[in-house]
């Protein structure tokens, strides 16, 4: 069993699985006391929830899912740029996504829910190939 659970940890894609589901409780989270708990829209609370999203898959990508070793200050602000510009490029898929389908009548929670699978895969393929090209431990087989 700890064999098992210590190859899971070592393969990228089920970390990155793992950590972007705490972004998504990060992301309704944060989205429902928004909404619950203030007046605000249902655009600026998806904005604000998507960009608290961002920031905390950004810290977790970087140290626990890709490894990424930068150089210095100024690579590691160049790789937040490039992770920040692919985040919002899904994001305004995202929100764009969410404020069509509950102004076509649908459930703006279960909107979401439908933004978040395109969005996920988007966000992998982002952060794998172009976002954390830096220094990296020796990758692993099973990645």
């Amino acid at each position: 069993m700890r064999d098992r659970i210590n190859k899971m940890y070592h393969n990228k894609v089920v970390r990155y699985i793992f950590f972007g589901g705490l972004t998504t409780l990060v992301n309704f989270g944060s989205y429902a006391l928004l909404r619950a708990f203030t007046p605000l829209s249902v655009f600026t609370a998806n904005v604000i929830s998507v960009s608290l999203a961002i920031l905390f898959a950004y810290v977790t990508n970087k140290i626990c899912v890709f490894d990424s070793k930068t150089g210095g200050l100024l690579d590691t602000f160049l790789e937040l740029c490039r992770f920040v510009g692919g985040r919002l490029s899904t994001m305004a898929i995202e929100v764009g996504g969410v404020s069509l389908m509950a102004w076509l009548g649908m459930n703006d929670m279960i909107a979401k829910l439908v933004t978040q699978f395109i969005v996920l895969v988007l966000n992998y393929l982002i952060s794998r190939f172009l976002v954390f090209t830096g220094r990296k431990k020796p990758e692993d087989p099973h990645d």
